[in-house]
């Protein structure tokens, strides 16, 4: 049975149960293996290694904003300099790979391109099974990449594939989705502030 399964006749009432498939999906991700991602983070942060994200639609939106505060905000008031790079984001380069290729080969043809032994790869994906972030995520295991994978419904290819796997335990889009943003900025507000001095912490927007 998967969310909605039933017509709403108000908002209210749809909110309430959307909210509720929220919390129930937040609970279910394993916190030992958050605290695997940061560590692999926190290593290549600290190593100046790049991390490189990537996602389909609104996963690639999330690939985006996750570059945006782990390299700006992490940066900020802490010693560490983030590099991050979406493989979303540049269309002139996605289209043509895309159009001279395949939409399958537009993360891993960057990939093979910039990525180093001891890079970082987030993958994104809702499914996990997307052919062009599985495709990515397997040459990235094969040439000492690691992979943190977010994932959804079954978990799909990259679950499998992940150094280590963020699953969501839910079965609708939006829900899926907005807990991998929230992942995106836990990991990194939990980042910065381990890295700031503690007087700086109340002072400071997060």
């Amino acid at each position: 049975m998967t969310f909605p399964d039933a017509k709403f006749d108000d908002i209210g009432s749809y909110s309430d149960a959307y909210f509720a498939q929220y919390a129930k999906a937040s609970a279910s991700v394993d916190r030992a293996k958050l605290a695997d991602a940061i560590g692999i983070l926190q290593r290549a942060y600290e190593n100046k290694q790049n991390l490189y994200v990537c996602g389909n639609g609104g996963s690639a939106s999330i690939s985006n904003h996750l570059v945006c505060d782990h390299g700006k905000l992490i940066a900020t008031d802490t010693d560490l300099l983030p590099r991050t790079e979406s493989l979303a984001t540049n269309i002139e380069v996605i289209t043509a790979i895309a159009n001279d290729l395949s939409y399958d080969e537009v993360f891993v043809y960057q990939l093979k391109i910039a990525a180093d032994p001891g890079d970082v790869l987030i993958t994104v994906s809702s499914s996990g099974d997307s052919e062009n972030v599985v495709r990515a995520a397997a040459w990235a295991r094969e040439n000492g990449v690691e992979v943190i994978s977010m994932t959804g419904f079954l978990g799909g290819r990259t679950a499998e594939l992940a150094t280590v796997n963020l699953h969501v335990d839910g079965d609708n889009y939006g829900v899926i989705e907005d807990v991998h943003q929230s992942l995106m900025h836990l990991l990194g507000q939990y980042m910065r502030q381990s890295r700031m001095d503690e007087s700086l912490i109340q002072q400071r927007n997060f």
